[in-house]
């Protein structure tokens, strides 16, 4: 982090209004996009990317410098989304060990139509919740189980199941989206 950034940052732990101001203009735009990727609604994820800043301000004091600030506050603003969907009542599977199969990490996540980045954003929205939530914090924001589990606040083994079953699912979707534009 450069010294300028480091100094915003400790401005607004004083309570400077300018400098939170300029904090909140330099990651705003980075923050809604991650917000929009679990709140649909653009109103609704202003709202949670707002609450998620305020949060941000008021837990200021904790940000150490040993991480860049900008995924301290990534962090925070999943978060906040999450829990607006758990209030939503967003329901997961629990999983016992019946229904538990083995999940290979490294599994090829190579598909065999080509697609635009787009499309499989699109294809991973289209999936239940339970499965779009965790393809999202595991592929897009770059989460291991472990993180998911505590995000999630679900076991770490229904995150390596929700994980595998969400690549099958988005892998048939992605396929079925290809034989769609053949037949176009």
């Amino acid at each position: 982090m450069n010294q300028q950034h480091s100094l915003l940052i400790k401005k607004c732990k004083k309570g400077n209004r300018k400098a939170q101001m300029k904090l909140y203009d330099l990651y705003a735009d980075a923050m809604f996009a991650i917000t929009c990727r679990y709140i649909s609604n653009k109103e609704n994820a202003k709202d949670v990317m707002q609450e998620a800043f305020l949060k941000a301000f008021t837990r200021l004091s904790q940000y150490k410098e040993e991480v860049a600030f900008g995924a301290w506050l990534k962090r925070i603003v999943i978060n906040q989304s999450m829990d607006t969907l758990k209030k939503r009542a967003l329901v997961y599977e629990e999983m016992n060990d019946q229904t538990l199969a083995i999940v290979d990490d490294d599994a090829s996540w190579e598909i065999e139509v080509s697609v635009t980045k787009q499309e499989i954003l699109h294809s991973i929205n289209t999936l239940p919740n339970k499965y779009k939530y965790v393809l999202q914090l595991y592929l897009i924001e770059g989460y291991d189980h472990q993180e998911i589990s505590e995000i999630l606040e679900i076991p770490v083994r229904t995150s390596r199941t929700q994980l595998m079953r969400g690549k099958t699912k988005l892998k048939k979707t992605l396929h079925d989206l290809f034989k769609h534009k053949i037949s176009l």
